[in-house]
């Protein structure tokens, strides 16, 4: 299983703390059944340029590399890079994506989306060398309405869900709708540390595989196998 969404590089955004945690973390994400984990620090266009910040991600990577055992999760680098209007002339956006991919996780405002934003986001997904996600697209739902996420979903948008979607009792209703109808390709935990935003996959999928059926675990599973086969 793939976490397509984590914070556990230390010491680069609010999330992992030190060497030490981040191994903890790995750790725990590994009892969970996680075998790779997208690192995906905060990127913010106001506080960093690109090529600064693809410097501070990769010494915090060598921070930890050296500490990495066999049993731990593969680590491959990304980035949640926050949306902001005129996003889509930023130079280098494409540096942001994944490692061995052109899936760029983007952070939408947690707001009602104004119309400009809305279309950048439609041209952006119309650029041939990178292919947008929506990070953890269930804070979206209380200020957009489904029909429009749905628009996205059609226009060929990927979209995210935290692990905790499934598990909270206020959004497991629609993640699992989400996920049931195709809208929803990746699952992350959006881990930030080992106390209030801990790595939990395995609950998600737990609650899947008891909602669902073994099925959609198993094809989140070959999805997140897809996307780095061949790169």
């Amino acid at each position: 299983m793939t976490d397509f969404h984590t914070h556990l590089l230390p010491k680069i955004d609010d999330g992992s703390k030190s060497s030490d945690e981040t191994v903890k973390m790995l750790l725990k994400s590994a009892k969970a059944g996680v075998r790779r984990v997208i690192a995906t620090p905060h990127f913010n266009a106001n506080h960093w340029s690109v090529e600064k910040f693809l410097k501070i991600r990769e010494s915090a990577y060598e921070a930890v590399k050296e500490n990495l055992t066999p049993e731990m999760p593969e680590i491959r680098l990304g980035a949640e890079v926050r949306y902001y209007e005129g996003i889509s002339r930023l130079e280098s956006l494409r540096d942001l994506c994944i490692e061995g991919t052109n899936l760029l996780l983007l952070e939408m405002p947690v707001d009602k989306w104004s119309t400009f934003a809305q279309k950048e986001l439609s041209e952006l997904s119309c650029r041939g060398d990178m292919q947008l996600v929506l990070a953890h697209i269930d804070r979206y739902l209380g200020f957009q309405s489904f029909e429009t996420i749905e628009e996205f979903s059609r226009q060929g948008i990927l979209m995210q869900l935290n692990a905790e979607a499934f598990t909270s009792f206020f959004t497991r209703g629609k993640a699992l709708k989400m996920l049931k109808s195709g809208m929803v390709q990746f699952i992350g935990s959006d881990c930030h540390d080992l106390g209030r935003r801990p790595p939990n996959m395995d609950k998600a999928l737990a609650v899947i595989e008891k909602k669902l059926g073994a099925r959609f675990v198993h094809e989140l599973k070959e999805i997140g196998n897809s996307v780095f086969l061949n790169k």
